[in-house]
């Protein structure tokens, strides 16, 4: 997926030339240090409570069965609110590729499988509308899946195979310019779209077969171990086949979820009501408990956090899936004990790293350096503190990597503030003990302040900084060209399932412009070796093998820094019960929602 950053821009697309992934724009819009944060005087925020990343398990078909686990003290009916900045860019689920977009469509659509709710931080891989998570066949190049009895659209006709199977292959179509593209790459090839344009013109793809109206079956050229997990996304949500309108369909979709959308206007509102041939027997995943949600957009962050503090009348009812406390107010909420019981917190899932130009920087050396001398502790006190901000060690998240082992190559655990010595002892063995670093930035007023935190800390060792300040609009036009004249700079992305498959392979992939192997590697080994990872059958083996590679791309060649990541502190409403951030999405799923009397 896509992620829509926590700022006051939304984010812009990176397309791979194998694969598009999540992206986060120039790093901006995260807390500025607030008010003693830096100095430990009264007012700093206090540390992050100790998280656990979620426990993420591929389920059985019993798990696969409806209704969804209920959240403790449950209740069904009444009206919810959500308030948020931005309306609903796309409705049309193969054009949805954005973390906020997919957290919607929960509402009104389902897909072959997806992530249930056992408990906090407890999730399985389950079937949606499928009776499992589906069944592999020939090493992972074939994969079944059997629809479940009783799934019907809006207006009670069956969702059947057909429906399933039109729906991947309309993704092909010229008009889908967003959406997820793996399994279109898997049935085809990786220029998918050159393959394949769709099924409008009467010409369908062999590769996915429908034996009856309740079998699909997919047959891709190469094994993929965990495809079921693709098929979660929720740009690979369904269409019905014969209420499929093309691009219209992005404007009034038909639902197969909980509920319908009885009005829109854009921009400003939305109101849905419950869709009555929705069965939560067929549905382990959304609780759907509210009878009406009400939505409402074009509010500012910072407008949306004082509603939330104040608390009266409708908005008690009210939660925001992705405002989080802005830093103007982010003291005055983890200070104040009666907000509490109304406050959600969760480090980002998403990567956040300091490319180097590997066409530039050559020497391993000067790039282990400057690992060794950043300043992640001073960067994290501009973020907020420790309440604000993580400091991670590897290249994969912690928070939504499948067997993840830790390992902490440049002291960052032990010396957070940076190691000054060692990065000079490493520069003497260098090839230039004082090399000059061009480092280029995106120029918003909190990249200013971490800039001149990276330049103090690394002239301390004697590299020279020459600072290059970059266009918002255009950060990643700039830095996605190979042939750049900087050194260093800011990139983000974020796994689109719980795996290293969508992100190591992304972000050391194609070398382009415009694609985000922003450090320029290439390695054969390396790429060889992502290579047989993607392919292994033992999903278990798999992760470990892409931990394994995460530490060894760091060990002998270093090709960035890890970045500190994010942690979100949300609001709700007092009458809003059941509401958590998703630790995959960073939003608040809709899922577990109730209005309290």
């Amino acid at each position: 997926m896509k992620v829509r950053t926590r700022s006051a821009m939304a984010v812009l697309a990176i397309g791979a030339l194998a694969l598009t992934g999540a992206c986060a724009q120039g790093n901006q819009g995260a807390p500025a240090a607030p008010s003693g944060a830096a100095s430990g005087e009264p007012g700093a925020a206090a540390p992050a409570a100790t998280y656990k990343p979620p426990t993420i398990t591929v389920g059985t078909a019993d798990d696969s069965k409806g209704p969804a686990v209920e959240p403790e003290g449950v209740v069904k009916g009444g009206t919810v609110t959500l308030i948020d900045r931005d309306d609903i860019g796309h409705l049309d689920p193969a054009q949805v590729y954005v973390n906020v977009m997919s957290n919607f469509g929960l509402l009104i659509g389902r897909t072959l499988t997806g992530y249930k709710r056992v408990g906090p931080g407890d999730y399985k891989l389950v079937g949606d509308l499928a009776t499992d998570s589906g069944t592999s066949s020939e090493g992972g190049k074939t994969w079944t899946f059997t629809l479940k009895d009783g799934v019907k659209w809006e207006d009670g006709t069956p969702i059947t195979s057909e429906d399933v199977k039109w729906s991947m292959e309309r993704t092909f179509a010229p008009f889908v310019t967003q959406g997820p593209t793996y399994i279109q790459q898997w049935l085809t090839e990786v220029d998918h779209k050159k393959a394949y344009q769709g099924p409008y013109d009467g010409k369908r793809l062999d590769s996915i077969e429908t034996p009856d109206d309740k079998t699909i079956v997919y047959k891709f050229k190469s094994p993929h171990a965990d495809a079921n997990y693709a098929f979660a996304m929720g740009g690979y949500g369904i269409v019905p086949k014969e209420k499929d309108t093309k691009e219209a369909y992005d404007k009034k979709p038909v639902s197969s979820g909980p509920y319908i959308i009885k009005s829109h206007v854009v921009d400003k509102s939305m109101e849905l009501e419950r869709n009555p041939h929705w069965d939560p027997a067929t549905d382990p995943i959304r609780g759907a408990y509210p009878d009406k949600w009400r939505l409402e957009f074009g509010q500012e962050n910072l407008q949306i956090n004082d509603r939330l503090i104040a608390d009266t009348g409708p908005d008690q009812t009210a939660f925001t899936p992705y405002a989080t406390t802005q830093p103007e107010r982010l003291q005055q909420v983890l200070g104040d004990a009666n907000l509490a019981s109304r406050l959600m917190k969760s480090p980002s899932p998403y990567g956040n790293y300091y490319y180097f130009n590997l066409d530039r920087v050559k020497d391993i050396k000067i790039r282990q350096a400057i690992n060794h001398a950043w300043p992640s502790k001073q960067i994290q006190q501009v973020y907020g503190g420790p309440a604000a901000a993580a400091l991670p060690t590897t290249i994969l998240n912690e928070n939504t990597t499948v067997g993840y082992e830790s390992y902490d190559l440049f002291g960052k655990e032990a010396k957070p503030e940076g190691d000054i010595e060692k990065a000079k002892q490493l520069l003497a063995e260098s090839t230039n003990p004082t090399p000059t670093i061009v480092y280029a930035y995106n120029q918003t007023p909190l990249q200013e302040q971490i800039t001149v935190v990276i330049k103090n800390a690394l002239e301390k060792t004697g590299i020279k900084v020459v600072l290059k300040p970059l266009d918002r609009k255009t950060y990643y036009d700039s830095i996605g060209k190979v042939k750049n004249e900087f050194d260093l700079y800011w990139g983000g992305w974020g796994a689109d399932w719980p795996s290293g498959t969508t992100v190591l392979p992304v972000i050391f992939g194609p070398v382009a412009d415009g694609a985000p192997n922003y450090s320029h590697l290439k390695d054969e080994a390396i790429t060889k070796e992502m290579e047989e990872i993607t392919a292994m059958t033992d999903i278990d083996a798999q992760n470990k093998a892409w931990m394994a590679l995460d530490k060894k791309i760091q060990e002998t060649i270093t090709p960035l820094v890890v970045a500190e990541n994010r942690i979100a502190n949300t609001l709700h409403g007092s009458k809003v019960g059941g509401a958590e951030i998703d630790p995959q999405s960073w939003v608040v799923s809709p899922n577990t929602i109730f209005v309290k009397p």
